[in-house]
């Protein structure tokens, strides 16, 4: 996966860094408010390091902002596969990217692309109170909802409520591919 992968020409790094600067908060501020340390969110500012969706959680909450904003892609309603710029790291040897407009107002959806033993991190986490589906596109995943894990392969799906916690991570040690469905958009 590329360092330092781009969307609409702004790393989510870019974006943090902006929206903490709009908001003229401190790194030291931020990063009491996450619960991270200092150092770690100028690396993730200077796309040096990827965050977990539950440290992004924590970062965006403190920046007043909704982690979804990290992933979008607001100059096309369509994605292509050979424009790989658009995704960006999350989580562990994962990105992402948003592909439906920030203007629904009942579904958003994502595109991950993991790579083997890639993950959305290793803790759990939630999000909102919205209905959401997984669908794996290729490869395998294993998908922790609260306290019961279950191994998909492609074309297989599961659904479960948003605020319940959860994670995903390729599961055979090659690439996977996954689609997320959230309705109401609570990400």
């Amino acid at each position: 996966m590329p360092e330092n992968v781009l969307l609409n020409d702004h790393t989510v790094g870019d974006r943090l860094r902006s929206r903490r600067r709009v908001l003229r908060k401190t790194l030291a501020s931020v990063s009491a408010e996450a619960q991270i340390s200092e150092s770690f969110l100028s690396q993730l500012e200077r796309d040096r390091a990827s965050a977990t969706i539950a440290t992004l959680q924590r970062i965006c909450s403190a920046l007043e902002m909704p982690v979804g904003d990290l992933f979008n892609e607001p100059r096309h309603l369509s994605v292509h596969r050979h424009e790989t710029a658009s995704f960006n790291p999350y989580g562990v040897r994962a990105r992402k990217v948003r592909i439906t407009p920030t203007t629904n107002t009942q579904i958003e959806s994502f595109i991950g692309e993991f790579e083997a033993h890639g993950s959305t991190g290793d803790e759990l986490y939630a999000h909102g109170d919205s209905e959401e589906t997984l669908l794996v596109v290729s490869g395998r995943l294993e998908v922790t909802i609260g306290s019961e894990t279950h191994v998909l392969g492609a074309l297989d799906s599961i659904s479960y409520a948003s605020s319940t916690p959860h994670r995903a991570r390729e599961a055979d040690g090659g690439n996977a591919v996954a689609v997320w469905l959230i309705s109401p958009p609570s990400y």
